[in-house]
């Protein structure tokens, strides 16, 4: 009786032990199991530092490729890309490997294929291009129905250059037509003097043909969306037209005209804090400097622009409004004397 205790106890304490080690190695388990989960929800998480560059990848992987001050702009329809000169172009025909090769975009736009000669393919689209190489092998009788597919294999260097009244002017990388809201977002925006018309010229050449687009600096325009800006263009944002307030005002300098290129005397006198206690508006004048030198010197009825009963002049770029501070300064003031005064006057530009 006592022995078959003994071996009833060893059994009970053999089962406990394996049911021990079964617990362990669940336990064991689930832990491996919820550190794989986390790391593999980190791998596939949000973002994470690439020790290569130090840049955020939304992928969670390393990326060796070098930062990218400048990158160059991608139109997002690959269709509105165009062949230009120094284009590195892979030619495929189908079932003739003596054809299919690499070929590089001369300056003039040609490409030189064996057998075919010179095929120009400047500003075409790919699929233009694989047309026309299809035709000159037809052509020319080298294969009666060829099967050929052009694809870009290193865009040459191109650029948009764009200067003026922009927060950082200089060359935007560009490889096919772009929106010119997209290029002037690329430089920064246009800044605070920026006038409210941009000058596109298609070529650097002075003689190039040149368009104007309205644009407003808080708003924008509906042109700066559905104009395309091209590779060689030049993009010239202006400066706005400038009006001088001089003489007895709060606040005498120079002031930039409105958004749509228009200021009147009263606005322009609004601008320069209206006139002093001790100023004379009956003397009040506007010189204008006429673009083949001539200067016109006349005089504004403050009273009667401040009663209503008259409308307040129109003003125009580098006009000077000028409003003395006694009756002896208006007669002695020169419209000479006041233009000088004007050229050392401080540009204010409003919020």
């Amino acid at each position: 009786m006592a022995t078959m205790c003994r071996v009833i106890m060893a059994k009970s304490k053999l089962v406990c032990s394996r049911t021990l080690v079964l617990l362990l190695g669940v336990a064991l388990l689930a832990m491996l199991t919820a550190v794989s989960g986390k790391a593999q929800s980190t791998a596939s998480g949000s973002s994470t530092l690439t020790p290569s560059t130090g840049q955020i990848s939304p992928s969670g992987k390393t990326s060796a490729s070098p930062l990218i001050s400048a990158p160059t702009i991608v139109p997002k329809d690959f269709s509105e890309l165009r062949i230009e000169p120094g284009d590195l172009l892979s030619v495929s025909v189908y079932d003739t490997p003596e054809f299919t090769n690499s070929y590089r975009v001369d300056p003039n736009g040609d490409l030189t294929i064996p057998l075919c000669g010179k095929i120009n393919l400047r500003g075409l689209a790919l699929s233009e291009a694989a047309k026309r190489i299809e035709t000159a092998l037809r052509d020319g009788q080298i294969l009666n129905q060829p099967q050929v597919n052009v694809d870009v294999v290193q865009y040459a260097g191109q650029y948009v250059t764009v200067l003026g009244e922009v927060t950082a002017p200089g060359r935007v990388p560009l490889i096919a037509p772009t929106r010119l809201d997209e290029i002037l977002a690329e430089v920064g925006g246009v800044t605070p003097l920026a006038g409210a018309r941009i000058k596109i010229r298609h070529g650097l050449d002075d003689a190039a043909p040149e368009v104007q687009v309205p644009y407003s600096r808080s708003q924008g325009t509906s042109e700066a969306s559905s104009i395309m800006v091209r590779p060689g263009d030049l993009v010239i944002v202006p400066r706005a037209g400038i009006v001088y307030v001089l003489g007895a005002v709060n606040r005498p300098g120079g002031y930039l005209m409105q958004e749509d290129g228009k200021l009147n005397v009263a606005e322009a006198l609004a601008l320069g804090g209206g006139t002093v206690m001790q100023a004379n508006t009956g003397g009040l004048r506007v010189i204008r400097r006429n673009p083949d030198g001539t200067v016109l010197d006349f005089p504004v009825s403050y009273n009667g622009i401040s009663k209503g009963t008259q409308t307040p002049l129109l003003l125009q770029a580098q006009d000077i409004v000028y409003v003395p501070m006694s009756k002896v300064k208006a007669t002695f003031s020169t419209a000479t004397g006041i233009i000088s005064s004007a050229a050392s006057a401080a540009i204010i530009t409003r919020p």
